[in-house]
């Protein structure tokens, strides 16, 4: 495992991470409790100091299962986690997935850091995050004079913004731009080799600030992990059926991301890394990238993506032969038309 200054923060941490969320919600396909404890004290073995959740994960288990993983690892890892749905008066998933309302009033933040310190049983989150906050959260002068305040009483250590939801990525841009901009709080985004808007938007701004920056869903919902061919199809419930809700968004999404993975097979050529090892080193030649945090479901790919970093880092050619690909949508269209 590789590991990562936090940007000025004085923080340093794995350059792959663990998102909790896989093992701490209910639409990941991991229902054994125990099988997630053992996967996040796998991680932990095999190098994982960074571990990413947030209080609204299975309503408060995303943050217990790490604790009965890890609470006696405390000092050797970082925690990061999230706040601002209120799921204490909105329990339970919404209809149709909808967002639980958000409360950024001053009462409730505080309210919510002090009930995650008591499931995580420690006194001090490393990166406290907005959960999927807008513009005026991240305008909101009082809701951040008391992050101030809770960062100088020792109670959290970095303040982040984690952007989302992932079906209203338009306005993340000018999100993550504010939130270095004007707070200097660290964005976490969706960034992979299929998706990379908002990463070309985000970057210029956290390299010049030195504000880090933290990724997830590297593998695309695993079309970059080898794992979805042409005729996969999701279980009900499953966190991937946003992308294919309609026979039409499933040709669009799983079968042109097929054809774009065909043409990264360059990158696997010698033999050095996986496809998914590749996805992430990609992510990684970001000099501002932190952690990448990629979906684990079992120890296989647990294994697979703690290596990624000791893989060879993708070379000048092939990085630029990726930005050809993406900039002319992997030439799909130029090959359509030709037929």
């Amino acid at each position: 495992m590789q590991y990562r200054r936090f940007g000025d923060s004085g923080i340093t941490g794995s350059a792959v991470g663990f998102g909790v969320w896989t093992v701490g919600t209910s639409m990941w396909g991991i229902s054994d409790r125990s099988v997630g404890i053992n996967l996040l004290q796998k991680a932990f073995e095999w190098g994982v100091t960074f571990f990413d959740t947030a209080d609204v994960y299975g309503d408060g288990n995303g943050e217990t299962i790490l604790a009965d993983a890890l609470s006696n690892h405390r000092d050797e890892i970082l925690i990061a986690t999230k706040f601002g749905y209120d799921f204490y008066n909105f329990p339970g998933l919404q209809p149709g997935q909808r967002e639980r309302p958000h409360d950024w009033s001053p009462a409730f933040l505080r309210k919510a850091l002090e009930e995650t310190l008591r499931r995580l049983k420690t006194d001090r989150i490393d990166l406290y995050q907005l959960h999927n906050p807008r513009l005026d959260a991240i305008r909101k002068d009082d809701l951040w004079a008391e992050l101030d305040t809770l960062k100088a009483e020792g109670k959290i250590r970095m303040i982040g913004n984690a952007l989302g939801p992932a079906l209203q990525p338009d306005r993340q841009a000018e999100e993550g731009i504010e939130s270095v901009n004007l707070r200097q709080a660290a964005p976490q985004i969706i960034y992979n080799l299929l998706e990379q808007p908002l990463g070309e938007a985000i970057f210029p701004v956290a390299r010049a600030s030195d504000v880090p920056v933290f990724t997830r869903v590297p593998h695309a919902s695993d079309l970059l992990a080898g794992k979805i061919d042409k005729d996969t199809v999701f279980a009900p419930g499953d966190h991937r059926q946003h992308r294919v809700t309609t026979d039409e968004k499933k040709r669009k999404w799983q079968d042109r991301g097929l054809k774009k993975l065909e043409k990264l097979g360059f990158l696997t050529e010698s033999g050095e890394r996986t496809i998914g090892q590749a996805a992430i080193q990609f992510i990684l030649s970001e000099p501002c990238i932190a952690s990448v945090l990629p979906n684990i479901y079992d120890e296989e790919s647990l294994a697979e993506y703690c290596a990624a970093s000791n893989t060879p880092v993708l070379t000048e050619q092939e990085l630029e032969k990726i930005t050809d690909l993406y900039n002319n949508d992997f030439y799909l269209e130029t090959e359509t038309a030709a037929a």
